[in-house]
């Protein structure tokens, strides 16, 4: 397969991406296979170490938003019948309220992963702020004549303080651990919608 020909099926398989989507996509691959053949391979050897056109259209449709991918890989082929806008109209009772409830429940759990972090970060303050407030505590204990109190106030100021600091890693660890796993459910989400579109 020459160039041209890749790089017009590549464009066949994004039918649906704006033009300039397109070419600048298309202009990246190019250049890759310029770069080969400037390396010593031949035209077909340099399109072939690129992979397949199905390959090449899945990695460029998965790097778009969402709303693009859908837009692209599942427009209808045909407009629908009169027997099924009636069907979907009387379903509707039924499959309407499924589906409003299943993307509620999906919302809902995606909020409660995000709030499970807010609450983290909440007791995270909460440890070191009283962690604080117990060193700050410690001088007016000495300043009342209560040494054992401030001994007691300040080792439990420390330790919270240190507490603050360890929990502190975790909680990063934990956002950045949701972050990627919502990174990654999307992307597999847009991986199902490409493969389903094909």
């Amino acid at each position: 397969m020459t160039k041209k020909q890749f790089l017009a099926a590549v464009a066949g398989e994004l039918d649906g991406l704006s033009q300039s989507d397109i070419k600048k996509s298309l202009d990246y691959y190019s250049e890759m296979i310029d770069d080969r053949m400037e390396d010593g391979l031949s035209e077909e050897e340099a399109v072939a170490a690129m992979g397949s056109v199905k390959e090449i259209a899945h990695r460029i449709l998965t790097e778009f938003p969402l709303a693009k991918v859908i837009k692209v890989k599942h427009r209808p082929s045909r407009g629908l019948r009169a027997w099924e806008i009636v069907l979907l109209i009387l379903g509707s009772p039924v499959w309407l309220p499924l589906l409003a409830a299943a993307l509620i429940v999906l919302l809902a759990v995606y909020i409660v992963i995000w709030s499970a972090i807010v609450v983290l970060y909440a007791a995270e303050l909460s440890i070191g702020a009283v962690g604080i407030a117990s060193i700050l505590g410690t001088f007016l204990c000495f300043l009342a004549d209560k040494s054992e109190t401030a001994l007691l106030l300040f080792g439990a100021g420390l330790l919270l303080v240190g507490l603050a600091i360890l929990f502190f890693f975790v909680v990063i660890k934990a956002t950045a651990g949701v972050f990627w796993l919502s990174k990654q459910i999307l992307r597999g989400l847009k991986s199902l919608l490409i493969r389903r579109g094909k």
